[in-house]
């Protein structure tokens, strides 16, 4: 029943962990709608026949004496804290709380601008490199130590990092979790993946965590999900999730690679 009204929601491809329980969720108070909405309905009809002119002729200014509908009332409102406290509240903690720790999970840091999605792995040290406000320009909007022909070699951490350039495609690992750090250049924007189920506001000043789990491989779209200018429509990212093996060798073949933020 449960695939049934997924399937019918029209509910996208599923390809993460918690995602699972983000649409049962979906699903159940969707349950809750349909039940209200056959109830109410039925109500409706009903008191358009109980109380029609011609069974009352004389207004009844006592009115309706049962507490049928105040019960009513009260299931309805059990199963909406049912709803928040076994399910929504739970599911909050787990995505926004108990988070993977950094020596198993893939770190990335994801950099919205308008418009397009820009990307940052560590190396093999697992350590990203120093960043410093003092040296932010044009040509190195993030402030990285790296750019910087004096400062780098103060930098061995980011020596390794692999630095995508705007527009270029990410990868993930499958079945390892993902720990992705998300911030802005510019506007407020929102980084969604529809498939993990994963949504957050990109906010200018900020790098706010997520993190998730692929289940498949494939290739899935990144959508801005953020009003965030005339280009907003075409801020759109191509996200991979390979095989770890494959993502070890993708994540080597692009280290080196030039910064381009424009």
């Amino acid at each position: 029943m449960e695939q049934f009204t997924k399937k019918l929601l029209g509910l996208p491809e599923l390809a993460s962990v918690h995602g699972d329980d983000v649409d049962k969720l979906i699903v159940y108070v969707h349950y809750l709608m349909i039940v209200l909405f056959i109830g109410w309905t039925g109500y409706f009809f009903y008191a358009i026949w109980r109380f029609r002119r011609g069974r009352n002729p004389k207004a009844d200014y006592v009115g309706v004496t049962s507490h049928a509908s105040s019960y009513l009332e009260l299931a309805v409102a059990a199963v909406e804290v049912i709803l928040l406290v076994g399910f929504a509240v739970p599911l909050w903690a787990r995505v926004v709380d108990k988070f993977p720790s950094e020596k198993d999970a893939q770190l990335i840091r994801v950099t919205a601008q308008q418009f397009a999605w820009s990307a940052r792995y560590p190396g093999a040290d697992g350590k990203f490199g120093k960043q410093d406000i003092k040296l932010v320009t044009p040509s190195n909007p993030l402030g990285l130590l790296q750019l910087d022909e004096k400062l780098k070699l103060e930098d061995p951490d980011g020596k390794d990092d692999v630095n995508l350039p705007a527009n270029a495609e990410f990868a993930v690992p499958l079945g390892k979790p993902v720990i992705a750090s998300v911030t802005s250049l510019d506007v407020i924007h929102s980084f969604k993946v529809l498939a993990f189920r994963v949504t957050q506001d990109a906010i200018p000043g900020m790098r706010i965590p997520i993190h998730f789990v692929a289940t498949k491989t494939n290739t899935y779209q990144i959508n801005c999900a953020q009003l965030c200018g005339v280009g907003h429509s075409n801020m759109k990212g191509i996200l991979k999730v390979l095989a770890p093996a494959e993502f070890d060798a993708w994540l080597k073949s692009k280290a080196g690679a030039s910064v381009n933020f424009e």
